[in-house]
């Protein structure tokens, strides 16, 4: 078998992999660097709705622009330079306001013992783990400022032997409680720490006890000398009316940017890169497998910088190198798409005409349900896996949060090199041998069961293996949707076909499922959610095969010569033989 590389494709091929490894550092991170910022997930679900629904808008429209006036190259240069921009702009975004309250201690002193107890909601199951192992000190001292009644003075000063602080009673009395750690425990959302002896005005070593019918309960302000204690009872309430804080306008406006930047810049490439292979679009995955790897190395690198570069006993992490890298990256990648060379081709003399004519067929509307269908699942694995992945961390296996950009990287990186890179280049032999019309069943197929082994999931690192599915979930279908958009494209709205087909799945799909996924997630968590889409996929695919199969036996669909999607036996007459592929790719 002759392997030759085409000179002419190399820029494309560099664009694809700079693209990618630019946005690698950066584009996965934008949802959960946004809830670090202070945004819920319901808001950060109405942001991508925002964003998708502002890419479908630029897409077409952009393309129409390239179309008409010849100026692709132009608009391509000018959305890398503006999503790059937009992208480093990202690092000085301020954090929204937040209102912090200091949780109470709710004190208990009975016959058995003496101790106090927090209690907090979003409390994970490792918040015991954690304060033991960030604490070196056996013991720990609290400070406690607690309301006292009068029955609780009689008390306290029969019964714990204080009686030189009796002489004043007041209504509050202050102590420092000695607690040790490796007697507390833990349920559920509560964590209960034993204060065997307490000191008052220098008194040491004083027993609280308190006997039967005589208990002392009171919450009480309180201070110790662990931060990590101090920051587990600091709560932050949830802001609501984000839109009354400049800082959200400021971050929408720039992720606004950044996203109608990107999504300009991945419908030109992919029309550039198809004008470049001619007749022969099938070797777009050859092309793309090169953004695959880009992205793959990149998003590894990044999940380990971002783990190297942040305290590991924060919770917030530092995103400004990877951040900073990934422009660097993009400014490199802007001076490879220069040289870049095309032929202008010819121009259709009424792209609305043409574009109108071609959304009347019938199998053109099933392939754009489609892109909806895969957009709502694509938007819930793009945006909210990371976030389900560090509420998983949080709430069931607290060694990996120290590390959990590690994982996400990982992710990322498997996704890529084990599932997209692969996939993309067997894209042209798989849609050979099967058909645009079952892989595309296929996609939704496999979409459904990823999401449910995701619903599933209780240790992050488990997600590595899931990952491999990406080829199938992105790899063949991204190669399918641009393939079939570019051969059912009108001669001269290449540019716009794209942008349509790429405004119906991000613009629609994943505008809509960036919604849903927001809003399910906040009420029913992230397994249920993955439950939930993964469903609604293995229904889809379902549905996509029967109708395919009644469009398939109508004889009058069998005549409609038009557009259409390449059944197994189409297929072979539009793709070349496997080997022949490998040569000028």
């Amino acid at each position: 078998m002759n392997l030759k590389i085409n000179k002419d494709l190399l820029p494309m091929k560099g664009h694809y992999f700079l693209w990618n490894a630019g946005t690698a550092p950066i584009v996965p991170f934008m949802s959960v660097y946004a809830r670090q910022l202070g945004l819920s997930s319901f808001i950060v679900g109405i942001i991508y709705t925002v964003l998708s629904f502002s890419g479908m808008l630029a897409k077409p429209l952009m393309g129409s622009l390239a179309d008409k006036f010849q100026c692709r190259k132009l608009i391509f240069l000018v959305a890398q330079c503006v999503a790059a921009a937009a992208f480093f702009s990202m690092i000085f975004l301020p954090p929204i306001p937040q209102t912090k309250s200091l949780a109470r201690a709710h004190f208990v002193c009975d016959a058995a013992e003496a101790g106090f107890e927090i209690c907090r909601d979003n409390l994970d199951n490792y918040a015991l783990t954690k304060i033991q192992s960030n604490v070196k000190e056996k013991d720990v001292i609290c400070t406690m400022d607690c309301p006292f009644k009068a029955r609780d003075w009689d008390i306290a000063c029969k019964y714990w032997n204080i009686s030189s602080s009796c002489e004043r009673k007041t209504s509050r009395i202050t102590f420092d409680a000695r607690v040790p750690l490796n007697h507390s425990f833990q349920i559920d959302t509560c964590i209960y720490f034993r204060t065997p002896s307490v000191t008052i005005k220098q008194a040491q070593d004083i027993e609280p006890f308190c006997p039967l019918y005589h208990q002392i309960t009171t919450d009480c302000d309180i201070n110790c000398n662990a931060q990590v204690i101090d920051n587990m009872m600091t709560t932050t309430e949830q802001v609501t009316n984000v839109s009354d804080y400049h800082q959200f306008w400021l971050l929408l406006m720039v992720y606004l940017i950044a996203w109608i930047g990107q999504a300009v810049t991945v419908s030109v490439a992919d029309t550039l890169c198809f004008q470049l292979l001619g007749h022969k679009p099938h070797k777009y995955g050859y092309q793309r497998m090169c953004g695959a790897l880009g992205w793959g190395i990149f998003s590894i690198i990044s999940g380990i910088l971002v783990d190297q570069f942040s305290n590991a006993d924060e919770t917030d992490k530092n995103y400004v190198p990877v951040f900073g890298m990934g422009v660097a990256v993009l400014l490199l990648c802007v001076v490879v798409s220069y040289q870049i060379q095309y032929s202008h081709q010819a121009i259709s003399s009424s792209i609305l005409k043409d574009m109108c004519r071609l959304l009347t067929n019938i199998r053109i509307l099933v392939f754009t349900l489609w892109c909806i269908c895969m957009g709502l699942c694509t938007a819930m694995m793009w945006n909210f896996l990371f976030w389900h992945l560090e509420d998983l961390a949080s709430k069931h296996s607290y060694e990996t949060q120290a590390c959990i950009k590690t994982i996400e990287g990982l992710v990322m990186g498997i996704q890529c090199l084990g599932g997209e890179l692969p996939f993309f280049f067997l894209s042209s032999w798989i849609l050979k041998r099967i058909g645009h019309v079952h892989a595309m069943s296929l996609v939704l197929l496999v979409m459904g069961v990823r999401f449910m082994f995701y619903s599933i999931l209780v240790n992050p690192w488990w997600t590595l293996p899931i990952e491999c599915l990406n080829g199938l979930t992105f790899g063949l279908f991204y190669a399918t949707m641009a393939s079939y958009a570019s051969i059912v494209a009108p001669p001269g709205t290449e540019t716009t076909t794209q942008g349509m087909v790429g405004a119906v799945f991000e613009g629609v799909g994943v505008s809509l499922g960036s919604f849903i996924a927001g809003l399910l997630l906040e009420e029913i968590g992230g397994s249920k959610t993955f439950r939930a889409f993964g469903i609604f996929a293995l229904v889809a695919c379902l549905i996509h095969a029967l109708v395919q199969y009644l469009i398939q036996g109508s004889e009058k669909f069998r005549k409609d010569s038009v557009a259409r999607y390449a059944a197994p036996q189409d297929a072979m007459f539009m793709f070349t033989e496997f080997d022949e592929d490998l040569q000028d790719s």
